[in-house]
Formats: structure tokens, sequence, C-alpha cells
């Protein structure tokens, strides 16, 4: 978190948090009351000071007083960069990734040592070349086919996203199931 962020919070400690003010999009843009945040030095600063508590609930560390935010997915946003590198909403760049999944309603979501996150959809079809059938060679579209119906497993190297982690069997999971699975609150309340 920023310095000066810290400072506030040494100096007033007890400020009462706000809830139902700002979101976080499926694509990682930041909300203020519903309306899409276009001011980059704010984005930014959010972004610096983005932290989760205990509970799970995600929340904007704004000088003393704790903005907690709406997801709408996943508490990061994964997109690919250059060359397929991995980085969140924020620009965090994770370090390993521990699980690749794909939800019943087509979109891919990774687990990393960061946390869990949706990968953007904008960047869904980049992330489908990364994948590999069982031998480990890119994907074919009959490939894909069998895969999409159920009928063969595809996997994911890290190391194509420039993260550590060995090669990872993508699972399928339920988007309904992700907040308890990876332990996030999507509307956080008092």
């Amino acid at each position: 978190m920023d310095a000066a962020v810290l400072a506030a919070l040494a100096r007033w400690p007890d400020v009462p948090a706000v809830y139902g003010w700002l979101g976080l999009t499926a694509r990682g843009a930041w909300l203020l009351r519903d309306e899409r945040i276009g001011n980059a030095a704010l984005r930014e600063f959010i972004g610096r000071n983005y932290a989760c508590d205990e509970r799970g609930a995600w929340f904007f560390q704004n000088g003393p007083q704790r903005v907690f935010v709406r997801l709408e997915a996943t508490p990061w946003i994964y997109r690919l960069g250059l060359a397929a590198t991995l980085a969140t909403h924020t620009g965090a760049l994770p370090g390993e990734v521990r699980e690749a999944a794909i939800l019943d309603d087509g979109r891919f979501v990774l687990g990393t040592d960061l946390g869990c996150g949706l990968v953007d959809d904008r960047d869904a079809a980049d992330f489908v070349h990364l994948l590999t059938d069982p031998e480990g060679l890119p994907l074919s579209e009959p490939g894909l086919e069998r895969w999409l119906d159920g009928r063969d497993e595809v996997f994911l190297d890290p190391g194509r996203l420039g993260t550590g982690g060995t090669p990872l069997r993508v699972a399928r999971l339920r988007a309904a199931d992700l907040p308890a699975r990876y332990g996030f609150v999507r509307a956080p309340a008092p």
C-alpha cells in the first residue's frame, strides 16, 4: 500500500467502512456508483491499495477508510500481455499458476499465488491457443471440440504464461461455486 495510506491508517484507525459504492467488472474496470472510473491516476491508486480482509472481502484502502468492492466475477481479472505474459487488472504479476479451469458459462478462471481470477473474455481466444493435448502438443480444432464435448482433457503449461508451475489439467467448475472454493465474497456487507 502507498505510504500516505499507511500513515492515514495510523493516524485515524477507526474510520467507518464504506459498502456498495465501488465495483469491479468481469473485464477489470473499476466502477464508482455503477459508473466506470475514467481517471487513470485514480484507477492506479485503487489498484495499488487493493487488498482482502480475513472474511475474503476485497477492498480499496482509501486513506484511513476501507471501501469494500462488489465483484461482478472474481477478485482478480487476468489479462494476457505481449508474448502471452499474465498480469492482473491492477498490473500485479502472479508468480505461479496453480489451477486452471473452464466455467460452466464458457469463461476461463485461474488460481494463482495472488488468488482466483477470471481470464478477461477479450483474451479467451489467445488463452485457448495456450492449451495443449495430453501429450503437450498444441490443441487442434478437433481436440478442442472433443474437450468442449467432455470427451478429452486439455492442459495448460504455466511456463507459457511467463509464470512458474507445472502443467495443469484444465478442470471444469461452476461459476456459482467460485466464492466458496476460493474464499472470496462477491458482495461484502457490514
